[in-house]
């Protein structure tokens, strides 16, 4: 049996193919987009963007798109579309990005932390219901690490009692839910296109809706441009109907700015013509990567299996964004994964960790923070309820990092260095026993 690197003996991989992970592809295609937005001087315009925003809804299936600075941006302005305000409650899974909830604070909004299952590390759909009260305004749902929520058990809830379904589909712009597109199955969505995502154009963000209102609401909330009469100030194609909206025009009702940088858009709009034969590459990597690792004890992949819809449409993880292992870790001591992933490390395999994202409703920013200087913390600044949580109260969240870790995340099919790839996590654990 071949010693362990960590234990002294040869690494699996002495040089990483930086090529299989390098991301995204940028071409001369990419270039000239770029640089025509900067010989016409038009990077703060609009007219790329709203091109980029028709074909970005075109893509996903749905009427409106609305192209923002970052994906946080995002977040904030389809929570305001959604109605959300002081006093109100959204409820949020615990373990997921803090942009997935935090923009929520600065609207006087209060979060309910929800579980997640270990399975999918998506919202637990049985911990949804009961956290409802009279001032729950929407369920935020996030498709974590490329994979879809269950949607056909969240949403019956959410329409039972009228709540909004915002889904953070930054993992998973591709991504599937039974044939349906993950950002396209709620009332409003969100995607971040920052550049470590698996759709990267650079530092911006996309909201989605079919609701004309929540579209306008959004426009309004960070859009000054896109809310005047036509002139020299205020663009051609006004984008408001609503006459109560249209009143503010020329001011953010929120006083944010939340336009893309043109550069951005340029890029995406080749980005989208290339993306949907890109990311089944990484499938098909990614899929054979786990199939050489079938027969290894305690590993599988982070990989969606709902059945087929009734058309026999199928799941799908899109660009398997920050692609995940699960470790069967019921049998080991706490802190054993933290060791695997560094036997992997030794090994070569440079990206492997515990997964980064801690549970949120455990962070001081929501038990202690006083955004708004009221002399309490905000979570509760104006609520009629107290949601603030202890440790143990979400134990799957809590525990992650026992359970869930990177691993490659393969941008091209390259057959010999996967299989390298594979080699080096069947040394690790085959000797699980011998290295824990």
């Amino acid at each position: 049996m071949n010693k362990l690197a960590i234990h002294g003996g040869e690494p699996s991989i002495k040089t990483e193919p930086k090529e299989l992970f390098l991301w995204p592809i940028i071409t001369e295609e990419d270039e000239k987009a770029v640089l025509d937005v900067l010989h016409a001087r038009t990077m703060s315009g609009t007219e790329i963007t709203k091109q980029f925003e028709r074909e970005m809804a075109a893509w996903l299936g749905v009427d409106y798109a609305l192209g923002y600075c970052n994906g946080t941006a995002a977040l904030l302005g389809a929570m305001y579309a959604a109605g959300i305000g002081a006093g109100d409650e959204i409820i949020c899974p615990s373990m997921t990005y803090w942009a997935s909830a935090a923009p929520a604070l600065s609207l006087g909004a209060a979060v309910n932390f929800a579980e997640i299952e270990e399975e999918s590390l998506c919202i637990d759909p049985d911990d949804i219901e009961h956290r409802i009260g009279p001032r729950t305004k929407a369920i935020m749902v996030v498709h974590y690490a490329a994979h879809p929520c269950d949607m056909d058990r969240i949403l019956p809830i959410a329409r039972k009692h009228g709540l909004v379904v915002i889904e953070d589909a930054s993992h998973a712009q591709g991504s599937k839910y039974k044939g349906r597109a993950c950002g396209a199955l709620g009332d409003i969505s969100v995607m971040s296109l920052m550049t470590a995502k698996a759709f990267a154009i650079g530092e911006a963000g996309m909201l989605f809706t079919n609701n004309r209102s929540m579209f306008e609401r959004a426009i309004s909330f960070g859009f000054y441009e896109r809310t005047g009469s036509a002139s020299e100030f205020f663009s051609k194609d006004n984008q408001l109907t609503d006459p109560e909206l249209m009143k503010f025009a020329g001011v953010p009702v929120g006083g944010y700015k939340h336009r893309m940088h043109q550069m951005s858009s340029a890029v995406g709009r080749v980005q989208l013509k290339h993306y949907d034969r890109r990311i089944a590459e990484i499938d098909k990597a990614m899929r054979y990567f786990w199939d050489c690792l079938a027969d290894l004890p305690h590993l599988s992949p982070h990989i969606c299996d709902y059945s087929p819809d009734a058309q026999g449409r199928a799941s799908s993880m899109g660009g398997w964004y920050y692609a995940q292992g699960r470790f069967d870790h019921r049998a080991y001591p706490g802190g054993s994964l933290a060791k695997l992933c560094e036997a992997l490390r030794a090994e070569g395999v440079s990206v492997c960790s515990t997964i980064k994202n801690g549970p949120l409703h455990l962070h001081p920013v929501f038990n202690e923070l006083d955004l708004f200087r009221l002399g309490k913390p905000s979570m509760i600044a104006f609520a009629e309820r107290d949601l603030r949580q202890a440790r143990g109260s979400l134990p799957h969240a809590e525990s992650v990092a026992e359970y869930s870790f990177s691993v490659p995340w393969f941008k091209h099919f390259d057959k010999p260095a996967i299989e390298l790839y594979a080699e080096a996590f069947g040394k690790v654990f085959s000797q699980i026993d011998r290295l824990l």
